[in-house]
């Protein structure tokens, strides 16, 4: 496990699913801990639980963003490592039938959201040095899905923004990284189910992996082993990524 004694995370959209499992995996790690999210209740409860900082906010309102980094810096001095996980999946819909707002909302959190948490965590991070900002990515960014225009565009506009981030402020010493976990077992994955649209709702439960398993190699990408890809994304289907991360023997 890498050791992130007197380091400071804050991980967007940590109300549930893969933010909240890596809240806690942070905190595991030894790190002080913001945990963001539109839930209010939700994010005080686990900030509680993990002896962290809880941030209510949007991701998708630069101001939200700006005060919940300010925020962490006042209370611990510092950021260390953003984690960009606040994420929609709707409207699941055909283009010619997908709401407008719906479609927007998706835009303005998946990939506008990104965009507010680099533009925010940038100052500080370059001033004390450097930082990690990770990207949870998606295989959407890649190969478009039917029903998904909106998280396949949004999450491709995501990882050029991470390759963005790497070309412009490498030198300044942050780490930029995308880390695409596959099929998680959450929320999310539930809606996509209960959509019935394209084969990814027709997949077994049993195949998608536990939160906790992007969780961990979020926190093993903040250690030695995430400098050979930085500027790039790591895929959690590649089962020699598994191995290293210690997610299989």
């Amino acid at each position: 496990m890498v050791n992130l004694e007197g380091k400071v995370v804050l991980v967007t959209g940590a109300s549930r699913g893969i933010g909240a499992a890596a809240a806690r995996a942070f905190a595991e790690a030894g790190a002080v801990v913001g945990v963001m999210a539109r839930n209010a209740s939700a994010v005080d409860e686990l900030a509680a639980r993990i002896g962290g900082v809880a941030l209510a906010g949007d991701v998708a309102r630069s101001g939200d963003m700006e005060r919940a980094v300010a925020a962490l810096r006042e209370r611990a001095g510092r950021l260390d490592v953003l984690v960009n996980n606040a994420g929609l999946i709707g409207p699941i819909a055909g283009i010619a039938a997908a709401d407008v707002d719906e479609w927007s909302q998706a835009v303005d959190v998946n990939l506008k959201g990104v965009f507010h948490g680099m533009r925010a965590a940038l100052p500080v991070m370059r001033a004390q040095g450097g930082g990690t900002i990770l990207t949870i990515g998606s295989g959407a960014a890649h190969a478009p899905q039917q029903g998904w225009s909106a998280y396949c565009a949004s999450k491709a506009g995501a990882w050029m923004m991470t390759r963005a981030l790497d070309h412009e402020a490498r030198s300044d010493g942050i780490r930029a990284i995308s880390l695409s976990p596959g099929t998680v077992a959450t929320d999310m994955q539930d809606a996509i189910r209960k959509s019935g649209v394209n084969p990814v709702s027709q997949l077994d439960w049993s195949v998608h992996i536990p939160p906790e398993w992007p969780a961990q190699a979020l926190v093993w990408l903040c250690g030695p082993d995430g400098d050979e890809f930085l500027g790039a994304e790591v895929s959690l289907r590649d089962e020699a990524i598994r191995r290293r991360v210690g997610l299989v023997p």
